[in-house]
């Protein structure tokens, strides 16, 4: 998977600090010992390395591959084993990557042989609420069809309960969970949105918590990791960011996190303010007089401005 910041067509960022391979063939060529030693984790580290932050993350994914290892282990051994539920809940504030996880998951757990395809389909409210009584149904059974093998991504699910118990979202909620009994270990169903948004969404739906034995956090970034999220996004586009320019970003994302801003949008954010800083930074080069490499790269401390709203 290269390394890039990733928009789709609902305005979701999925941020990647460098690409994969090529971080761990660096990491390789300074440990060559490393390639020979048994790690029954690799398969992990080798989809999450490039992830910024996200320990939490890491360790949940390994408790869980490490539970089937160790089930293979008990039904060698004649013990008795389980299956594994594999549902989730992803709850955080926009930008912090829960997309961009629930598609590594994907290939991750078809690499441990946990899913048959390990494709991804990412799917909201429009994709499962139908326009008439019997509609909704069907789209939610189409959809979970196609879902089989892979996981099925539905983002900001607790728009399904919004309508109260007229609405079509309720319908849909009634399917999935008929759904998930008859095709109970053929796919991985997860669901996600703002923190307190999922909390009312569970509240209103007692029988679905249960449902879903795995919940994963996505809290907002730090400072100091919006800033390496920033650093990556201009790498990436050909410029770099002055020292000046750096130190006002940090500073700012540190008094901005100390307000704690509801649903602040974390990744969306510093892309908003790295393409602001992009456009101001080609007017200042218009009415310069160098124009060299150096010049044509760097965005100061001028370039950059918050407006307010970006939030």
């Amino acid at each position: 998977m290269s390394s890039q910041s990733m928009t789709n067509q609902q305005g979701q960022i999925n941020i990647i600090l460098r690409d994969r391979k090529e971080q761990l063939a660096e990491k390789a060529a300074a440990n060559p010992a490393a390639k020979t030693k048994a790690d029954p984790f690799r398969i992990i580290d080798d989809h999450l390395d490039s992830f910024i932050g996200m320990s939490r993350l890491r360790e949940k994914i390994k408790e869980i591959y490490a539970q089937v290892l160790i089930k293979e282990k008990r039904k060698q051994a004649g013990l008795n084993t389980e299956s594994q539920v594999l549902h989730m809940m992803f709850k955080g504030n926009p930008g912090t990557g829960k997309t961009t996880v629930a598609r590594a998951l994907a290939s991750i757990y078809y690499d441990m042989n946990l899913l048959s395809k390990g494709h991804f389909i990412e799917a909201d409210r429009s994709d499962l609420v139908g326009e008439y009584i019997g509609h909704t149904a069907q789209k939610t059974k189409d959809l979970i069809k196609k879902s089989l093998g892979g996981v099925l991504f539905i983002d900001e699910a607790y728009s399904l309960a919004r309508g109260g118990e007229k609405d079509f979202g309720k319908e849909a909620v009634d399917t999935i969970v008929k759904c998930m009994e008859d095709h109970h270990n053929e796919f991985i169903l997860i669901l996600a949105g703002y923190p307190k948004e999922m909390a009312r969404f569970l509240s209103l739906n007692p029988g679905l918590k249960s449902r879903f034995p795995i919940t994963l956090e996505f809290p907002d970034y730090s400072p100091g990791e919006l800033l390496e999220i920033a650093i990556d996004m201009v790498a990436m586009k050909d410029y770099k960011l002055s020292n000046e320019a750096q130190w006002k970003l940090k500073h700012h994302f540190q008094q901005l996190l100390q307000r704690s801003p509801y649903n602040f949008s974390n990744g969306r954010y510093v892309r908003n303010i790295i393409e602001d800083a992009i456009r101001k930074h080609a007017i200042r080069m218009i009415h310069s007089s160098s124009h060299n490499k150096e010049a044509l790269m760097t965005l100061e401390a001028k370039d950059i401005i918050f407006e307010e709203g970006w939030g």
